[in-house]
């Protein structure tokens, strides 16, 4: 269990800096709740509760809200490997049928860009390079190189699909800063 929790008292900008290593799965679940302002410069220094009231959520949708949020704090990391989602493994599968690659595996990585240093990088990857370590995750191979995989270990890569954006998300565990809208990453 995670010493720290979030709670209704907290600034969104609060909630990101002090749990980095979750900022994905913790912004995918404000909005999925309907805050869009996450990402958004001028409501980072607004309490949970006081957003959340001035969007007319009832007090019950806030006490659900923060114990969600905590239930991602609470969850367990592998962090010995990189895993995908079985709904990631599923689009992924279904996108390589769409492009007549089926059978490729997924090109997993980071490059220097964006406010906080980093940003991941998904792609096709054919065959694995020699360099590469490769871990399978629900008939999915992930192909990493072999320099970059220790500050990958522990990723959980997920596919979201809603009306606030659909896509690749990923959690990782090494994170150590993030940037507001959950884009980039330092380590």
């Amino acid at each position: 269990m995670s010493e720290k929790q979030v709670s209704r008292a907290m600034t969104i900008e609060e909630i990101f800096s002090s749990f980095p290593h979750k900022s994905q799965r913790l912004a995918q679940e404000l909005t999925n709740t309907g805050l869009n302002c996450v990402g958004c410069q001028a409501s980072t220094w607004e309490t949970l509760e006081a957003g959340m009231l001035s969007h007319g959520f009832p007090e019950e949708a806030i006490d659900g809200l923060v114990n969600r949020l905590n239930t991602i704090l609470n969850e367990q990391v592998d962090l010995s490997t990189i895993r995908m989602t079985a709904r990631a493994a599923n689009k992924y599968r279904q996108i390589l049928e769409e492009e007549s690659k089926a059978g490729w595996g997924l090109r997993f990585g980071d490059k220097a860009a964006g406010c906080s240093g980093f940003e991941y990088v998904l792609d096709y990857s054919e065959k694995a390079a020699p360099s590469d370590q490769v871990f399978t995750c629900h008939g999915v191979d992930i192909h990493v190189d072999g320099k970059i995989v220790s500050r990958l270990l522990g990723s959980e890569i997920d596919y979201v699909d809603g009306l606030n954006g659909s896509g690749f998300k990923v959690t990782n565990p090494n994170v150590k800063g993030a940037c507001g809208c959950g884009k980039s990453q330092s380590y």
